[in-house]
């Protein structure tokens, strides 16, 4: 308000490595500004997205985004596993800190879901290639394309480096258990939100030459009602679908996808069937309807959400030759993966770690969504902020441990 906007921006990067991704990205509806005091007196929100957009922005425009500056060396080495958001932030603060650090991603571009996931009208990939361009000029190194388990083992990273962070998110869909789930036609989210992202950064995309994953003039049902199904029906949109529809099997009230996001998709003419769920998927080899059930709330489950119950005086069918599973993401078998049978998993198969977010195995942490679930960028940030700060603890008391022994030897 007073004009002091490189005061301002400094205070919003104090915090986070990327308030613009975040200010485009973050469901502020039910975050920061659905918790403003000024929302609550009930004169609307202050608009904390907006606003943390057009200071990152203007910061790049104004030359005012410092480079990274490494501290003083340690002499240590930390390896990083995933270019996501909890990995990059993770990397430049842990770089601030005097540490040399790699990281190791599976794909051939870095930024994980920020790339391949989110489709570009809600984030230009120019967004991140920035943040991306400013790591590696910090003296980061980004290895793309070396998958873990595969180009190169989890102990043998562990032998490279004094410590490492597992930022590997979630990618493993979770799957529907109805008849016909199996029939050609039928998708996974990611698949289909990584082909339009990849075709919107001019790769050749196979799978949209051929159709299989290209929505143009289909009738297309999305089966979820998360921030990930409201991406897939505006994509859907964009690519010339003949029709598009949203099953959730709760409410508008209940859904856990962005309040702003779904009034973006009805403006677009995306239909919306609350309390509705899908019995099967009917057709031939392919899918050619959905057969829904209509839904109703019962009594609250453990997490306090009411439990969605199938009505059964009520059914009915939808036209659909591309339905696309957007029913939210689980971790894939790490210890199976990286062939660490010691290394632990909750009930939920997501890593288990102390409070030092360290893994159970030592010098190895987690954070980000292989560590809390499928959550949002806001929190992979957070988690790769405070991982930062432990790792260093941890790696300071290793080199204090070392210069005891070497004291004590040449003693």
């Amino acid at each position: 308000a007073e004009g002091r906007l490189r005061e301002a921006y400094d205070l919003s990067a104090r915090t986070s490595t990327m308030p613009e991704i975040c200010g485009r990205i973050c469901p502020q509806d039910r975050l920061c500004e659905g918790n403003c005091v000024i929302e609550f007196s009930g004169h609307g929100a202050v608009t904390i997205g907006s606003i943390e957009k057009y200071l990152g922005d203007n910061a790049w425009k104004e030359g005012w985004v410092r480079p990274i500056e490494p501290g003083p060396s340690t002499g240590q080495s930390v390896g990083v596993i995933g270019a996501g958001p909890a990995g990059l932030t993770a990397a430049e603060y842990l770089r601030r800190a005097g540490y040399e650090v790699d990281i190791y991603d599976r794909h051939d571009r870095a930024g994980g879901l920020l790339i391949y996931g989110i489709p570009n009208f809600k984030l230009d990939k120019t967004v991140v290639d920035r943040r991306v361009q400013r790591i590696e000029e910090g003296g980061i190194r980004i290895h793309r394309g070396v998958e873990v388990g595969t180009d190169v083992t989890l102990s043998e990273l562990r032998e490279r480096h004094d410590a490492i962070f597992v930022a590997t998110g979630v990618y493993q869909s979770r799957e529907l258990t109805v008849d016909g789930a199996d029939k050609e036609g039928v998708i996974r989210a990611i698949d289909f939100l990584t082909a339009s992202n990849r075709s919107g950064l001019g790769d050749d995309v196979a799978s949209h030459a051929d159709g299989s994953l290209l929505a143009r003039d289909r009738n297309v049902v999305v089966i979820g009602g998360g921030d990930t199904a409201m991406d897939c029906v505006r994509t859907a949109v964009r690519q010339g679908a003949k029709s598009v529809k949203c099953l959730y099997r709760r409410d508008r009230d209940n859904m856990p996808g962005s309040r702003t996001e779904v009034a973006h998709a009805e403006e677009e003419g995306v239909e919306f069937l609350w309390l509705s769920g899908p019995a099967s998927i009917e057709g031939g080899e392919r899918a050619e309807r959905v057969q829904a059930n209509r839904m109703q709330l019962g009594e609250p489950g453990a997490d306090g959400r009411r439990r969605p119950e199938v009505d059964p005086s009520s059914s009915f069918a939808l036209d659909a030759d591309l339905v696309v599973l957007a029913l939210g993401f689980e971790p894939e078998p790490l210890p199976t993966i990286f062939g660490e049978t010691d290394l632990k998993v909750s009930d939920w198969g997501t890593l288990e770690i102390d409070d030092s977010m360290m893994t159970s195995l030592p010098g190895v942490f987690a954070g980000g969504d292989i560590a809390r679930g499928a959550s949002l960028v806001v929190w992979a940030v957070r988690d790769g902020r405070d991982v930062a700060e432990h790792m260093d603890n941890y790696l300071s008391a290793q080199r204090v441990q070392n210069a005891r022994k070497a004291s004590a030897a040449a003693a």
